[in-house]
């Protein structure tokens, strides 16, 4: 960068002069404050705007720049809780444009995909998930607060990534409860260079050709068997954990020893066969990772 400033730094900066200013700074201002010159300056301005960092705002002649109300500079590992609480605030009260600034400011701030899937998505579908349990919320809200979600996670994705061609995994749910935790998953496998086929809800190809159409599925993705293949099946009743399970392991054979069935359920011993079975989201990331740690070296 030019005489050394790093993006984060100039970042840093602009959010402090333009938090402490409530009515907009011109690009000079900013560049006289910051000690940036001019065109550098304009250069991070766009840059900034194209994020949805800051906007701009005309009066007269003058082009101001400010902030958007409740950005604020985060620190991270710390302020993870912090963005987990703000987020199922503003979502509860209906602000869903404060929902997607939020995600972008952790983002801006530096906090990692894959943390925020964690630490902040997850805990929020599971709150969602109890109100409507609990009857604080109908299907109206509980449909609203997944939306919301769902669009986070759809922010976080369209971060530029690389993927590892090894290192494969398929996320299913096996009923449309388990689909926002597929979708969290996917979005977190995703930001850590594994490449994704995300199939959402697949209870309806619970019959007697799924085994088929898995395996014909498996050869189109998976030609060369390059690699590792994870595939976690997501559910929250039994009777989905029996029948993806159970379709799994009948191709696995097929497709050898690389070929790995993980299952997420909050289900006591559910009684399948798999590699591995837990009711923990990161758990599952971390044994994703080990799995491909010990076949790729």
């Amino acid at each position: 960068m030019t005489r050394g400033y790093q993006l984060e730094e100039i970042q840093k900066k602009l959010i402090d002069v333009l938090t402490d200013s409530k009515t907009g700074l011109s690009g000079v201002e900013i560049s006289e404050r910051l000690g940036v010159n001019r065109a550098t300056m304009a250069k991070y301005l766009n840059v900034f705007a194209a994020e949805g960092l800051i906007k701009q705002k005309n009066a007269g002649n003058i082009n101001l720049w400010f902030i958007e109300s409740g950005t604020e500079q985060l620190h991270f590992p710390d302020d993870y809780f912090h963005v987990k609480e703000k987020l199922i605030e503003h979502m509860t009260s209906g602000t869903q444009s404060q929902v997607y600034h939020l995600i972008r400011n952790c983002q801006h701030s530096g906090a990692t995909a894959s943390k925020l899937v964690t630490e902040v998505i997850i805990p929020a579908i599971e709150h969602i998930d109890d109100l409507y349990l609990k009857a604080k919320i109908g299907k109206s809200e509980s449909k609203l607060f997944h939306g919301m979600i769902s669009n986070a996670i759809q922010i976080l994705g369209l971060a530029p990534r690389e993927s590892n061609q090894k290192k494969n995994v398929i996320v299913l749910s096996a009923d449309r409860s388990g689909a926002p935790y597929a979708k969290a998953a996917s979005c977190a496998f995703g930001s850590t260079g594994w490449q994704v086929w995300e199939l959402g809800d697949m209870s309806d190809a619970i019959d007697v050709m799924y085994d088929l159409d898995l395996q014909k599925f498996l050869t189109r993705i998976w030609k060369q068997k390059q690699g590792i293949m994870i595939i976690l099946v997501v559910s929250g009743t039994e009777e989905g954990i029996k029948f993806f399970s159970e379709a799994v392991n009948s191709v696995k054979p097929k497709f050898g020893k690389n070929m790995h069935l993980a299952i997420l359920s909050k289900i006591k011993k559910p009684g399948a066969k798999a590699e591995f079975i837990t009711d923990d989201f990161e758990n599952a990331i971390n044994w994703a990772e080990s799995v491909s740690q010990s076949a790729l070296g």
